[in-house]
């Protein structure tokens, strides 16, 4: 294998992404478009609930409890209610997602010193939402609860007691718990894996559809010539496009690279290989651009997203589907990019995962390097 007989390949592959001004934008346009879109429409932050309430009581107190659930950026009012009969209303026409109901009398029962129960009614047709909302809600009325213990004590002359835990979470990594600032980093492996395979599986089917790969058979080029001057092309996209998802994701969305940018690019450069690879091996086997486009969506799209741990944690996926993941590079690669970029972390850290994304990418390498020797 020589670079005299690789060069000319690399030197047509770049002609062809050149006249085909389409696709190069789209290589190196639509990864930012993407990482845009989703970094805006997919987000796992809960905030802004339409909540309605309904007042019983209407004293002081009760107007005291219901500010405290205003005053945040979790909960929006939308109704005040003066009937029970309203309330499967709002919800069935999901006006409101939460209700907090105040029972009569609540303020003296309080003053009396007696417990009192307060409903909470949550839309629970999106459980996400249903969960994190019944959560504030809880958080909220037991910090209520504890300021009136409190105030009780003092009105009654006894000291202020020391609290049994003085509970004060200290959040690393991401102290704003932003949902873009841990999708970030899986958008990137996402759009790599689905730039990389899709446009790497069409480069060998478009050679076979133009009746060109006669002429390279002719040229007598060795299979592992034609791969790596077939790969190389894309490489450098990928890796001008992986610059742009990060200049894109730290203008929007302050994603900041705390660990070696590097060690980072390295990984993307192995991460790149393995979905170059894959594409290979897709148009080896695919007679049709139609057809290769089909199965490199399958290969690429469906396994990154669903089992990456991009939008689902793999933790909670059956175990079965677990074990189907460790042979899924990008389940790696997320890995590694949150590493580097949220939490700043070595090679030592990851090591293993690196070496599993190697590996992969050398086996994609030879299988497909097999393909290719059929077609000569």
């Amino acid at each position: 294998m020589t670079f005299q007989r690789i060069r000319p390949i690399v030197r047509k592959e770049f002609r062809q992404l050149f006249r085909d001004r389409r696709s190069l934008g789209v290589l190196l346009a639509v990864p930012a478009l993407m990482l845009i879109l989703f970094g805006y429409a997919l987000n796992y932050d809960v905030r802004h609930v339409p909540l309605a309430i309904y007042d019983q009581d209407n004293t002081t107190t009760s107007r005291e409890l219901t500010e405290g659930f205003l005053h945040s950026e979790y909960f929006d009012k939308v109704a005040a209610l003066t009937n029970e009969r309203q309330i499967d209303t709002i919800v069935e026409k999901q006006i409101a997602r939460a209700v907090l109901v105040i029972p009569v009398h609540f303020e003296r029962d309080l003053r009396a010193n007696r417990s009192v129960q307060i409903q909470v009614i949550v839309d629970g047709s999106n459980a996400t939402n249903a969960t994190a909302a019944a959560g504030y809600l809880a958080e909220m009325a037991q910090e209520y609860s504890t300021k009136v213990t409190l105030e009780t004590l003092a009105r009654n002359g006894f000291a202020r007691p020391a609290l049994p835990i003085d509970y004060r979470p200290r959040i690393w990594y991401n102290p704003e718990l932003t949902s873009p600032k841990f999708l970030v980093p899986g958008l990137i492996g996402f759009i790599l894996m689905i730039s990389t395979v899709i446009s790497t599986s069409l480069s060998i089917v478009r050679e076979r559809e133009k009746g060109t790969m006669e002429q390279i058979v002719v040229a007598a080029i060795h299979p592992m010539e034609l791969i790596v001057g077939k790969t190389l092309p894309y490489v450098a996209i990928s890796l001008i496009s992986t610059s742009l998802v990060l200049f894109t994701g730290y203008l929007l969305f302050d994603v900041v690279i705390r660990g070696s940018l590097a060690l980072l690019y390295l990984e993307a450069l192995i991460f790149i290989v393995c979905g170059l690879a894959l594409g290979l091996w897709v148009s080896s086997v695919s007679e049709r651009q139609e057809a290769a486009f089909q199965l490199a969506t399958l290969v690429s799209v469906l396994p990154t997203f669903m089992l990456s741990g991009f939008a689902f944690p793999i933790r909670n996926m059956p175990v079965p589907i677990q074990a189907i993941t460790y042979i899924n590079p990008a389940r790696y690669f997320l890995w590694i990019l949150r590493a580097i970029i949220l939490r700043g972390a070595g090679l030592a850290v990851f090591w293993q995962e690196t070496l599993f994304m190697v590996l992969f990418a050398t086996a994609m390498m030879i299988f497909s390097w097999t393909r290719m020797k059929k077609l000569f």
